[in-house]
């Protein structure tokens, strides 16, 4: 397949539409995430809203006008302690894989959370029978730290997910 020509950036509200159908398939169809309910619209704007207040990234990938695929990096976990470390999301719509997408948005969703001055990154990735996250990752340089055997039940059957993490580049807002 070609390689996207897509343009990376910031997530705006009139994006949430997209993000929000491109998440219900995963939703859906798939193990990748265990939300079993789509959000609503009104719920990508609270999580924009949040993240922002935090300084956290939420992206978008852009073709010629229309949302592709999304990431974001959110709290790993509510105490402070963990105040220097996230998670990361990301999803691509799926008529859009296989183009450079993810790593287009993983790539610069590392570096806007280094700029943000956060420390580590984690990986939750669902045991989908594919390894193609788990491949994304490894290419940005994430490593294996555990597997959590059947912690997820979603469409009849027990799912493992693989924690991976890294460093973060130092910034220079650090």
């Amino acid at each position: 397949m070609a390689r996207s020509e897509a343009t990376i950036r910031p997530a705006v509200h009139a994006d949430l539409k997209a993000v929000a159908d491109i998440y219900a398939h995963y939703v859906r169809h798939t193990v990748t995430t265990f939300d079993e309910t789509p959000r609503p619209v009104a719920g990508w704007e609270q999580r924009l809203d949040d993240l922002t207040a935090l300084g956290l990234p939420f992206l978008v990938a852009d073709e010629s006008g229309t949302v592709t695929g999304f990431a974001y990096a959110a709290p790993w976990r509510p105490r402070p302690a963990y105040l220097g470390t996230v998670e990361d999301t990301v999803y691509v719509a799926p008529d859009a894989t296989g183009r450079g997408l993810g790593s287009a948005l993983l790539g610069q969703l590392i570096t806007a959370t280094a700029e943000a001055g956060k420390r580590r990154m984690i990986a939750v990735i669902a045991d989908s029978g594919s390894d193609a996250s788990a491949a994304l990752h490894r290419r940005f340089g994430f490593t294996d730290v555990g597997l959590l055997t059947a912690v997820g039940h979603k469409h009849g059957r027990w799912i493992d997910t693989l924690l991976m993490q890294r460093a973060l580049p130092a910034s220079k807002a650090a």
